[in-house]
């Protein structure tokens, strides 16, 4: 493909990092991983026995989109709902410990914080257990939220809207943020999770997976084709100014609309891939940051394509710094 940016653009855009302020908000979690090696079946079950060699506690959900984007060096803040426990304590720690401002945690009472446990042996998952509580937060909560943007919306040059469908990304949330940055020139960029995307309507990026993608607009990928026909049609039914579709190992699929629509593919740069786990993640927080740091949608596609290409070679819920992209570049 011709090349899109120059690298001194790209390494322009990069330097900007620092002076870019973007908001996460939408779902925390934490990923907490259990490595180690299977050897023998258990006399008990048909199961493997994994040997546990090692443990780690790591931000997930919205909590990763602000883990890349802090360590691409952004101005980075974050607001969404925890529970009052044991793993809420330890993210709050996490995210105090990088000099994160923790001011947008809500804490709500008698609401588990969501923990994703995954049990990892020879460099794949084992099994996977949750503790949540998907039900829509309160309302007291969302006012919080939506008082904590108000706070902040000044040093904003980004926004994005995280959802994982544990229940802080819901209609009368995404009214107050319309209405709290209207008329100021943030860009918002929305990971989206419900089938519907007439609920994001009216923020300027939206970026599915090539499943999400199919499913809003009620078509199956059959084909490498497909998802070119099926962006368009989304970028038609929908008043988005683009959508970035993430297609795994293929790559990313820009599709804009100024004028006329267009569509710009980005092959994967992954040399390898290991672990596609939050690789969306990385994605829509180097995204974000990009526009937040002056980038045009393709500009800001590239860059993110880049990075992803880089977290799939390596296993569990990874970022990339400054350095390894401007390595890549």
């Amino acid at each position: 493909m011709k090349r899109i940016i120059s690298k001194k653009r790209a390494f322009a855009i990069i330097e900007n990092f620092p002076r870019s302020g973007v908001l996460v908000v939408g779902d925390i979690m934490a990923d907490h991983f259990i490595w180690g090696r299977v050897s023998r079946i258990s006399p008990e079950a048909p199961v493997p026995v994994v040997e546990v060699r090692k443990d780690s506690f790591m931000l997930g959900g919205c909590a990763n989109v602000l883990n890349n984007i802090f360590v691409m060096g952004g101005r980075v803040y974050m607001t969404g709902v925890i529970g009052s426990d044991e793993t809420g304590r330890r993210l709050l720690a996490e995210v105090r410990k990088r000099g994160v401002d923790t001011g947008g945690m809500v804490v709500e009472e008698r609401r588990p914080t969501t923990l994703k446990t995954r049990i990892v042996a020879h460099g794949q998952q084992v099994v996977r257990f949750d503790f949540e509580d998907r039900k829509a937060v309160q309302a007291k909560s969302i006012r919080k939220i939506l008082s904590y943007i108000r706070s902040v919306r000044d040093d904003l040059g980004a926004l994005v809207i995280s959802d994982y469908n544990k229940g802080v990304v819901t209609g009368p949330l995404l009214e107050g943020i319309r209405k709290e940055i209207a008329g100021r020139s943030i860009v918002t960029c929305v990971d989206p999770k419900q089938r519907d995307f007439s609920l994001y309507q009216g923020f300027d990026i939206i970026t599915p997976n090539h499943h999400e993608a199919g499913n809003a607009a009620g078509e199956e990928m059959q084909n490498d084709h497909d998802h070119v026909r099926v962006g368009m049609k989304l970028l038609e039914k929908y008043d988005f100014k683009a959508i970035l579709v993430t297609r795994g190992e293929e790559g990313l699929s820009l599709f804009e609309k100024d004028g006329r629509m267009k569509h710009t593919a980005f092959p994967t740069e992954a040399r390898e891939v290991f672990d596609v786990t939050g690789a969306g993640d990385t994605v829509i927080g180097v995204f974000a940051l990009c526009m937040a740091a002056g980038a045009s949608f393709r500009e800001a596609a590239y860059l993110a394509n880049h990075a992803a290409g880089i977290v799939v070679g390596k296993v569990g819920t990874a970022t990339v710094t400054r350095e390894e992209l401007k390595r890549v570049l």
